[in-house]
């Protein structure tokens, strides 16, 4: 007899599709659409905002126990942390000013790449030669999609290709500093930690590169006082990507969590061509669904590597 699925899991999983394709098309209305040309200062709004909610949700809201930092050189690695974290997500925020979020999307596919390369070359972990094949097409089929893509930018390329590398190497550099019980932070409490830092990093990037941009955002908003709400919303909406990506592994598991983003991918592009009405090739949808499928294959083969070891 199958066991119902409770109603709760179901809204969370709900909100956790809402959340991660409403903050990726907000962001490329504002940066693209819109006309708010300044990714930096985007991406401190939404440190700012998980920065706070953070802390309301651990210390007031208790939706996870409070973990302290315990040494000064914990500290430090989650610093270094925080930093490839800022870098990643403002690059991907610079990607969405020049590309399609299809295209965005398609490329982003290719995080277990660069994860499998980063954790060879940094801490020598190898995987099974099906694992490796498996890589292949998640690789070509995004040389695919950028040969077919009608609104190809090389530089919005470049900066959503580093983006993923970006946060694949923060994924595994994570894994190497934070591999001690004593050091090992549950995801929210290490947001908590890390937003107010990447702040700090943000700060002086946003001056020295988007001049007097709060000045600008100010005058803005006694033109169109939209944009208050937008950066308002969208700010939060970035905070709640993290608290759902927890609630879904809480609630379900980590495998599930990883099913449901392969299928996010397809339904963020799906949903981006009807909003933005951006150009798409046959030969560039092929491109993106080969990677897709190598990334659900990339997935089970883990999957059964984990089962075999077991």
């Amino acid at each position: 007899m199958k066991t119902a699925i409770p109603w709760t899991t179901i809204w969370i999983v709900i909100s956790w599709y809402s959340s991660n394709i409403g903050v990726l098309l907000l962001n490329k209305y504002l940066l693209s659409n819109y006309g708010f040309k300044y990714p930096i200062f985007l991406t401190m709004c939404h440190m700012i905002a998980c920065s706070l909610l953070s802390y309301i949700a651990i210390t007031w809201l208790k939706v996870v126990p409070m973990q302290s930092i315990g040494s000064r050189k914990q500290f430090l690695k989650i610093t270094a942390l925080s930093l490839f974290f800022c870098f990643s997500v403002v690059l991907g925020n610079v990607s969405l000013r020049y590309l399609p979020v299809s295209f965005n999307q398609a490329i982003g596919a290719t995080t277990p790449f660069f994860t499998a390369v980063f954790a060879y070359v940094m801490s020598k972990k190898t995987e099974s030669w099906v694992t490796y094949v498996t890589l292949i097409p998640v690789v070509g089929g995004v040389i695919i999609a950028s040969g077919a893509e009608p609104s190809f930018n090389l530089f919005g390329f470049l900066m959503c290709v580093s983006a993923t590398a970006s946060r694949a190497f923060k994924s595994v550099l994570q894994a190497i500093l934070l591999s001690s019980d004593e050091e090992k932070l549950n995801s929210m409490n290490l947001l908590m930690y890390m937003a107010p830092i990447a702040v700090a990093f943000l700060l002086p990037a946003t001056w020295l590169m988007e001049g007097n941009v709060v000045a600008i955002t100010l005058a803005l908003a006694r033109k169109d006082i939209k944009i208050v709400y937008y950066l308002l919303f969208n700010s939060s909406l970035a905070y709640f990507v993290n608290l759902a990506n927890f609630l879904v592994t809480k609630h379900t598991s980590a495998l599930t969590l990883q099913v449901v983003g392969n299928a996010k991918g397809a339904v963020a592009v799906v949903v981006s061509i009807l909003i933005f009405r951006n150009p798409v090739s046959f030969i560039g949808m092929m491109g993106y669904s080969l990677t897709v499928l190598g990334v659900v294959l990339y997935g089970e083969s883990k999957k059964g590597k984990k089962m075999t070891s077991c």
